[in-house]
């Protein structure tokens, strides 16, 4: 039985198979998302920093393959994302996007031919099990496809208010302190990318089909938000480490969905004494997070630090 108001879990066709199809296509989303960052990390390695906070800063960097390549991968990641979207709640398709550095990681050791240092196993580890373990404890579920009545205008005005509070605290800053508070800004515009998209897809299914979709406002403010938090991100890695940038990216796009589904989609979570494995589960993933993202695969060169490569 679909829930009241949109479309059901499961996809068209396939009755018991909405769950495994949205968990899949997280896990490709997560691969695609985390290849991506590295090849744009290593790209806004070259960019000076004149150009932060400006467009030119996005011209520099078109001319460059490596983030090319990246954007493909982004492009990848998003269709990837559409469908676990369209076939699972937000609560369980975005907070699986947190594999997407040891993922990465592991990839980038095995292609390249690289040993993986002892940290980098244990940084796995602690984001898996963290994983896993907020995911059992948390049992994110239900909730209907779509947003109801005018729940979207509150929830805009307080995005927007945050993103801005963000910003004017990263442009009165320097360094990591700016690269965290920007990755956290884009983290925010990639949750609010997500809760749209969802919105969005519902519409297939919702009886108008393909022009429902296209007209719908839903979907165009998902590419407005899409890009703004490309642009934040870029200026996030260009102005500090990835140390500092990936914990709030990966974090806060887990819990900023996570909230967005609950509010909006009307998705719920286990609550009550379930909270202190929720809490052990989010300091295992931060933690594994910190330390996958010191790694010098994670930085795109296997012994040179990544901030030492910096063209001015």
């Amino acid at each position: 039985m679909p829930p009241p108001g949109g479309i059901p879990d499961c996809a068209p066709g396939h009755p018991h198979h909405g769950p495994v199809i949205s968990v899949l296509f997280a896990v490709l989303t997560a691969l695609s998302n985390g290849a991506a960052s590295v090849l744009q990390r290593r790209a806004a390695l070259t960019v000076p920093d004149g150009d932060a906070m400006r467009l030119s800063l996005i011209g520099h960097l078109l001319r460059q393959k490596v983030w090319l390549a990246g954007i493909g991968l982004v492009v990848v990641a998003a269709v990837c994302q559409a469908v676990a979207l369209a076939t699972g709640p937000i609560a369980v398709v975005q907070p699986i996007f947190v594999i997407e550095l040891p993922a990465t990681l592991l990839l980038a050791g095995f292609v390249m031919r690289v040993r993986v240092p002892r940290p980098v196993w244990f940084g796995v580890a602690a984001v898996t099990c963290g994983l896993a373990l907020g995911m059992a404890s948390a049992a994110p579920g239900g909730g209907s496809a779509t947003v109801r009545g005018l729940a979207w205008v509150p929830a805009l005005i307080l995005t927007a208010l945050f993103e801005a509070a963000l910003i004017v605290g990263a442009l009165a800053t320097r360094g990591n302190a700016r690269a965290a508070l920007l990755g956290l800004a884009a983290a925010c515009a990639y949750a609010l990318t997500a809760a749209l998209m969802k919105d969005a897809m519902a519409r297939l299914d919702d009886g108008g089909g393909a022009a429902a979709l296209f007209t719908s406002w839903q979907l165009y403010a998902t590419a407005v938000a899409g890009v703004g938090a490309l642009f934040l991100l870029q200026n996030a890695l260009q102005a500090g480490t990835l140390v500092a940038v990936q914990p709030c990216l990966t974090l806060g796009d887990a819990l900023i969905s996570i909230l967005y589904g609950v509010a909006l989609f009307g998705e719920e979570l286990r609550t009550g004494w379930w909270l202190l494995p929720e809490l052990l589960a989010l300091g295992l993933i931060t933690a594994g997070c910190v330390e996958l993202a010191r790694s010098p695969l994670a930085a795109g060169n296997a012994a040179t630090p990544a901030r030492t490569r910096r063209v001015d």
